[in-house]
This record gives structure tokens, sequence and C-alpha cells, in this order.
């Protein structure tokens, strides 16, 4: 096991400091994320740093930069509490999944409104084969000998579709 000077360990502090001030501003590398891998790899330092470690009884220890990981995942925290997402690419996501809802919302609606006009055309159909049954019916009636007996056309009125017949 290595031991680090105090001078060191002082400087990787600084470095850290440093990264996770920019990381925490929204300054993330391309590929890189907003996390302890990416806060690591930034500042120079081994992320096992970051993480308790065990004596060699079994006990714990922290690690030489935990304190460091604790702050900045309670910052973070903190941000994100108040509604800032300091990684684009996480901002990223909650803007399309935010969107991808709104288009959810906006397909279930046209559905619906499909689904009413599809039946309005169906009660539309029935109602123009019933109407066009009665008509034939009515025309049936009067060609066959009975009491019924034919309006008189008028010369002057005129339908305002056209006829029936």
């Amino acid at each position: 096991m290595v031991r680090i000077s105090d001078e060191t360990r002082r400087n990787n502090e600084t470095a850290i400091r440093q990264v996770m001030e920019r990381l925490l501003a929204g300054d993330v590398p391309s590929g890189g994320k907003c996390d302890i891998k990416t806060l690591a790899t930034q500042a120079g330092v081994a992320r096992t740093g970051f993480y308790p470690k065990k004596n060699r009884d079994g006990s714990p220890r922290p690690g030489p930069y935990q304190h460091l990981a604790e702050e900045f995942e309670r910052r973070l925290t903190e941000l994100r509490e108040t509604g800032v997402i300091p990684d684009p690419r996480a901002a990223q996501i909650e803007r399309l999944k935010e969107q991808v809802s709104g288009l959810k919302e906006r397909l279930a609606a046209r559905d619906a409104q499909v689904d009413g006009l599809t039946d309005f055309r169906e009660r539309a159909l029935s109602q123009i084969a019933a109407q066009r049954m009665e008509i034939e019916r009515l025309r049936d009636v009067l060609a066959a000998p009975s009491n019924v007996r034919a309006l008189p056309n008028s010369s002057k009125a005129s339908a305002p579709y056209g006829s029936c017949s």
C-alpha cells in the first residue's frame, strides 16, 4: 500500500475541489457525466480514494478523499432539488422525458378523437342506410295498388340539394 505525502494530498484535494466547482457549474466534459468517476478522472486521482477502506483487522476507515465525495454528492443533490441539473446530458434526458410524456398525452387525445369520429361515421352511415331503405319502401308502396297517393309536384319549389328520385 502506497502512502501519499501531506503535500500531495493537499494538491490533490485542491485539484478535486477545482474540478468539483467546474462540474457543479455545468462544465461537464464531452463523454463524461456529473459524477464521482468524472470528478476523479478530471482531477487526476484514483477513484478508489473517494470510497471507504478497510484496515487489516477489518475495521472501516474513510478513504482519503471520501469527505470530498460526500460534499460533491450533497451539493449535487441540493442542486437537483432546486431544479438545476448541472449535467447537460441529464438535463436533455429530463427534457426529452417531459416531451415524450406530452406527446403521449397528445396521442391519447388524438386516439380518443379518432374513436369519436369513427363512431359518428358509423352512426351516420347507419342512418343513411335506414333512410334509403325507408325511401325504397315508400316507393314500393307508391308503385303498388293501394290507397296511398303521391303528392303533386310543385314546379316552383326545388329541393335544396336535388331530388331523391
